[in-house]
Order: structure tokens, then sequence, then C-alpha cells
């Protein structure tokens, strides 16, 4: 129970309730010292964002570039197409079923929020396009050029911006989720759309189901193997991911339960199993999807635009990839795309990290359930392409 009650979503979903209880009973007074305080707090959180994507993305590249053989490249389209699709499926599932939701507006009967009195700025070092094309191009020419010493650097800062996220931002986002959704109690915000975020963390849990489905029947059509001969071995592999939130945590329950399954090459067990759990998020991004439109529609009023939302999903999916390692997951690593393609501020940002946070241990049970059926597709893809039977080391 000491456990449970320290982890990250437990801290989070204290700081909302706090919040909202603080929110409902706070006289203007307080809320003079919490609003200024929450936006401290989230231009911090800011300006660490271009630091993770550096940190994350650059030396995922080297790492997938320096072990670049041909089943890393089979593995690696798998798991991109897996995500992009599950966001183009979420994002249509929003687009249909958002619109229809009773989301009240809420311009006019909103109550005013006291202004910023200290109104600090820390500005980002660059901002987060910048930044992810800062990463490509210097992750790929590491590789290009062999240059283990920046290689080297790279793997090094990584591991200074996840001390940076794990001592800093981590132990922030509690008070700063606690202090914005305190705002959104008191204007009346989180009170009026509740019954929503409800409905959206079930709606996407179905969702989840949905693409589990969708992914073992293609594995199963394209290896021409059963399926169900894989996935009633995943049931221990989904508890556990439930439980621990953490794919890296459940990687051992995993392999074991692929292990037992008859129609699984045993090679590409030991390959794609602990791969996936690092670059497969599909249930992570079917879920950050869906919720940027919800909060997007609560808060701002409107739905993003489709172009917007094309390019969201095409670039989610890439940093998803990079994602593995940051704790609070995919909705971490693309706090850059979520403020600078869909333009989200510090209310947006917050909310999302809360509400993902609620469900987080489903979406990681879909991501490390999903990797099963991926891991039958690299089966299959081997046997018809008459691959021999080896014994693949990859440092993860």
């Amino acid at each position: 129970m000491k456990k449970l009650m320290s982890s990250l979503p437990a801290k989070l979903l204290i700081g909302i309730v706090v919040g909202i209880l603080l929110g409902l009973v706070a006289p203007e007074g307080l809320m003079k010292v919490i609003v200024p305080v929450k936006n401290i707090l989230g231009q911090v959180i800011q300006f660490v964002v271009p630091l993770i994507v550096i940190g994350f993305i650059a030396p995922s590249i080297t790492k997938l570039g320096n072990n670049a053989t041909r089943m890393l490249g089979v593995a690696l389209l798998l798991a991109y197409v897996s995500s992009v699709l599950a966001a183009f499926v979420s994002m249509a599932a929003g687009y249909a079923i958002i619109p229809v939701m009773p989301i009240a507006s809420q311009a006019e009967t909103l109550k005013e929020l006291p202004a910023d009195i200290f109104g600090l700025a820390i500005p980002q070092i660059m901002n987060v396009m910048s930044a992810l094309a800062l990463s490509i191009l210097i992750g790929l020419a590491a590789v290009w050029t062999k240059a283990k010493t920046f290689t080297n650097l790279l793997a090094e800062f990584q591991n200074m911006v996840l001390a940076i996220v794990s001592r800093v931002v981590i132990p922030i986002l509690p008070i700063f989720i606690c202090f914005t959704f305190t705002g959104l109690a008191y204007d009346g915000t989180i009170t009026r759309q509740l019954p929503i975020f409800v409905g959206a963390v079930l709606i996407v849990m179905v969702g989840h189901f949905i693409w589990m489905a969708v992914l073992y029947g293609v594995a199963g059509a394209y290896s021409g193997k059963n399926p169900i001969e894989v996935v009633k071995h995943y049931g221990p592999a989904y508890i556990t991911a439930v439980g621990t939130m953490s794919s890296a945590a459940t990687l051992a329950v995993a392999l074991r339960c692929a292990r037992k399954s008859s129609v699984l090459r045993e090679d590409m067990v030991d390959f794609g199993v602990p791969l996936f759990a690092n670059i497969h998020l599909c249930g992570s991004v079917l879920t950050e999807t869906f919720f940027v439109m919800i909060v997007s529609q609560v808060l701002y009023g409107k739905l993003p635009e489709f172009g917007t939302m094309i390019i969201f999903c095409i670039l989610l999916a890439v940093f998803a990839i990079g994602a593995p390692g940051v704790p609070g997951g995919t909705v971490m690593a693309s706090l850059g795309l979520i403020m600078g393609v869909l333009g989200f501020g510090g209310d947006g940002t917050a909310l999302m990290l809360a509400i993902f946070a609620i469900q987080d241990s489903f979406g990681t049970a879909c991501n490390v359930t999903g990797d099963g059926a991926l891991t039958l597709m690299l089966t299959g893809y081997v046997e018809k392409h008459n691959i021999e039977k080896q014994d693949i080391s990859i440092d993860l």
C-alpha cells in the first residue's frame, strides 16, 4: 500500500483531489499566491521540454543506427506503423465522438482567475521543433560518422536529462497539477466537465481492446498462425503491467508468457519482446491522441484542425519510440508536441498529464500485450523469407 501511494499516478491523483477541494473553497487572496507559484512551476517544466527531446530522441537514433540489422529495421517499422495507425484511428474516433459529447461552452460562465503579479518568465533554450530537428540531425550524423565519443556523450546527456526529470520535474508535477486543478475548480472548469473526463477514460480503454484485436487479427492473417495461441498466454503480463505501470518492469513476465506460445519462434521472442517493450507504445499513443482532442475542446472550445492533428499523430509515433525511460512515458516525452504543434498552454499540459496518468496502467498493458502480436508478425516474416534461426543479442 505504501509503495502504491508513493507512485507518480497516486501522487497526481492526490494532487487532483486536493486541488479540486482547495479550489472550491479558496478565497481570492489565496489564489493570488497560488497562481504565480503554479506559473513558475509550469515555466520550469516547459524549460526542460527541449532537453527531454534532445536527451531521448538523439541517443535513441544512435542506438538503433549502431544495431541497424535487417530485423531491427523490420521491428522498428512494425512498431511505428502500429503506433501511428493507432493514433489515426483514435483521431478519427475523436472527430466522430467528441462533437456529440455534452461539453458545455464556458467562455462566459467561468470565474476570472487573479492576475499573476509576479510574472517570472523562464524562456526555453530553443523551441521544441528546433529541438526535434536538432535531435534527428545529430543522431543521424553520429551514426553516419561512427562518432563513438559523441555517441557516448549523448548517452551521458540522456542520463543527465533523466536525472533532471526524476529529481526536478517529477517532484514538482504533483504540486503543479494540484495548483492547476485548484484554478480549474476555482473558475468552474473542472466541476462542469468532470463527467467528460471520466467518459474519455472509459472510451480509450475500449479503444485499447479494439486495437489489440486488430493487431492480433493482422498478425494471424500475415503469419498464417492462430493468434489465440499467443494472446491466451498474455494474461499475467497484462495484469503485471496494470500493477507496475511499466513495460520495463513487466518485461520478465512478458518474456515468460511469450515463450509459452507454440507459434512464436524462440529467437524472435528473445529479440522482439525486449525491443518492442522499448519502442512499441500503441496504447499510450492511442490514449494521448484522444485526450488532447478532449482537452482542446474543454479548455479552448474547439477541436484541433485536421491538418494539425495529422502532423501531431505522425510526430507522436516518432516521439513514442524515444519515450521509454522518461517517467510518465509518452506524454512526458511529447510535451513539446503538445505545446509546439497543438499550442497548449500550462493548463492544457497539466490537464493532459493528470488524466493520462489516471489511465496510464491500462495504456501500458495495451502496449505490452500488443508486443505479442508484433512478435508473431516477426515470426511470420522470418519464416516467409527463410531466415534461419539465430542468436540475436541486443543491448537494451
